[in-house]
């Protein structure tokens, strides 16, 4: 009787666990990828260039074209301009997220807007899971 009922014991804490467990990080990295991606893209339109900094991988690469800017400072320097001046020269926005089953990198994509609201391009971004509920940009295009 004692082997039964820990035997029932054990199997009901398994039960308990497994319920309590996250299913699967597919309900939930997503959304968090691209709300990562909606404040990175709020620097712009703030005008806030450290901010925009604080999402850069230190190894992040960020392509114009075909050549390659590589590294955090540099790719920062390459974009400050872009935060000179009181209007944003563009915008960006998530409509396309995945992350792999790794759960530790994600590709974000969408459109890039002008000024005017004009859709001029499809950036697309690499993330990287640093820490629990913290991406940075590894790779971008846009």
């Amino acid at each position: 009787m004692t082997r039964l009922l820990s035997g029932a014991l054990f199997a009901a804490s398994l039960l308990s666990a497994c319920a309590s467990a996250p299913k699967s990080t597919a309900y939930f990295l997503p959304d968090q990828v691209r709300e990562t991606e909606r404040t990175f893209a709020q620097t712009m339109a703030n005008r806030d260039f450290a901010a925009f900094t604080r999402f850069l991988a230190e190894d992040a690469i960020f392509f114009e074209g075909d050549s390659a800017t590589r590294g955090k400072q540099r790719v920062a320097q390459a974009w400050k301009p872009y935060f000179e001046g009181p209007q944003a020269p563009f915008s960006w926005e998530p409509s396309v997220v995945e992350v792999a089953a790794s759960g530790d990198l994600a590709l974000s994509s969408g459109p890039v807007r002008d000024a005017s609201g004009k859709t001029i391009a499809r950036f697309n971004t690499i993330w990287r899971l640093v820490a629990p509920g913290e991406w940075r940009v590894v790779f971008d295009k846009g």
